[in-house]
């Protein structure tokens, strides 16, 4: 994906430089995606109820490449997934030609549905435009971010085209031909959760099948685990994430048969507390109630036999400096430790931040990467250094005028409304891929043209005139 390393000047662009080579239909197929221009509407999900769109397979087969869809989480408990609609779910929302329900699957569906019946489609690209904050849903179940990614890849499957495989140099229109790509676009703090995440005191573990666990606290009294595995490149992939308590300076360690028990202090207190959990397949863990066992700081935990049944914990006094350890018995099957042996120890508190399984090894960190916050959550390996711990980049990040650097970093997809010309003609000359939305007249037009000029007419003549002489491809 191409850097941006420092903010795109939208003030000082010459006429001149703006000029760029506009693709004609022989050339079409060693078009660079990054220079090709194609047809694209705004609030897609509307069709003639808000403007003159029709339907989504009405638009697909005139050609538009470009799908928006304004999603909600309200109901997603329910639900188990999220809702399309402007300024709620079903608001704006023209059903007919379209799915009867107002669920983002059935609108997904109907895309990949064409694209299948399509391969030889210029690719298409779906705006979700994220109209709520994703990042109080504390949960896989109860639709964060981790299950946003799992709808886009059961949907698409092998269509989806991943952000995390867009290559270095752009690829041409025609080698993505028939292939969906999907675009996080709204709410900037969901945006900004899914490139990274941020965190106190983290601690982590791994186990002989390649299994991780991280934990850490939220600084605001919050306790949050993200589950991944180690693979065979030694980069960690992140599965799941989620709350789980409330709490400080946590700690966690993991046997082979995925039992974790985890420990950690009180907000506000200084007792002590522990939980048991049980990591499945698809990396989420079903945890047990929190129970007190001690009074300290700052706890650690490792299990001490290859069984994976006899834990030890150590933890610092709360009163000084004097370490206290106590020995555990875990009972996997009714979520318990049976604590004995308590007393001081001499021995240091274990490295929490580090963990160890054969040669495989993982170590989280908190620090900034370019312009994200001190506090986000890397990790390294034996293999690999300063990954951020963050959900699979399936879908790409959009960046818009007055986001944070953060959101520009390393970002593909730039968009701006129509009147914001200086801004798209900029990071259009940038080689960036630029929304334009509200285009709704020839006079809007900007030179080069918006890689996407998102329309609420797209059937209308001088849309289709300007599209064509700009050579758009379909």
């Amino acid at each position: 994906m191409p850097r941006n390393g420092t903010a795109l000047s939208v003030l000082a662009v010459t006429a001149s430089a703006l000029l760029v080579a506009l693709p004609t239909e022989a050339a079409a197929a060693d078009t660079p995606l990054s220079a090709a221009i194609f047809r694209a509407t705004h609030n897609s999900y509307s069709g003639d109820v808000n403007g003159a769109r029709d339907s989504i397979v009405r638009q697909l087969d005139s050609g538009v490449r470009f799908i928006e869809l304004d999603i909600h989480d309200n109901g997603y408990a329910t639900s188990n997934d999220y809702s399309i609609g402007h300024d709620s779910p079903g608001n704006q929302v023209d059903h007919s030609g379209n799915p009867a329900s107002n669920l983002l699957r059935d609108w997904l569906t109907v895309i990949d549905t064409w694209s299948a019946r399509h391969p030889a489609a210029a690719p298409v690209v779906v705006a979700l435009d994220v109209k709520d904050d994703l990042t109080d849903n504390t949960s896989y179940a109860a639709g964060n971010l981790a299950a946003l990614n799992q709808e886009l890849t059961s949907v698409f499957g092998t269509r989806l085209f991943e952000a995390r495989d867009y290559p270095a140099s752009p690829p041409s229109v025609d080698a993505l031909r028939g292939r969906v790509l999907t675009v996080i676009s709204g709410n900037g703090k969901t945006r900004a959760a899914y490139k990274r995440d941020a965190g106190n005191s983290p601690a982590i573990a791994i186990n002989g099948r390649g299994q991780v666990v991280e934990v850490h606290d939220s600084g605001s009294g919050e306790l949050w685990y993200w589950t991944g595995s180690y693979g065979a490149d030694g980069r960690v992939t992140w599965h799941r994430h989620g709350r789980y308590d409330n709490g400080v300076t946590p700690a966690v360690a993991l046997n082979d048969a995925g039992d974790l028990v985890e420990v950690h202090q009180s907000q506000n207190a200084t007792t002590l507390w522990y939980r048991v959990g049980r990591l499945d397949a698809q990396g989420e863990i079903t945890w047990s109630s929190s129970r007190r066992y001690d009074d300290g700081v700052l706890p650690t935990v490792r299990f001490t036999d290859p069984a994976g049944t006899r834990i030890r914990e150590i933890h610092r006094s709360q009163g000084n400096s004097q370490n206290w350890t106590w020995d555990g018995v875990l009972d996997a099957d009714v979520a318990t430790v049976t604590w004995t042996g308590n007393a001081r120890t001499s021995d240091a508190r274990y490295d929490k931040t580090t963990s160890t399984s054969g040669t495989s090894r993982v170590h989280v960190w908190n620090g900034a990467d370019g312009p994200t916050p001190a506090q986000t959550l890397r990790v390294d390996t034996d293999r690999r250094t300063g990954d951020r711990i963050r959900y699979p980049q399936r879908a790409f990040v959009e960046f818009q005028k007055g986001d944070s650097a953060e959101l520009q970093q390393d970002a593909l997809f730039y968009a701006a409304p129509a009147g914001e010309s200086s801004f798209i003609t900029a990071a259009r000359q940038a080689g960036r891929l630029v929304r334009g939305w509200d285009i709704d007249s020839a006079a809007q037009a900007t030179n080069p043209l918006a890689t996407y000029p998102a329309t609420n007419h797209p059937y209308e003549t001088w849309y289709q005139n300007l599209l064509t002489r700009s050579g758009a491809i379909d």
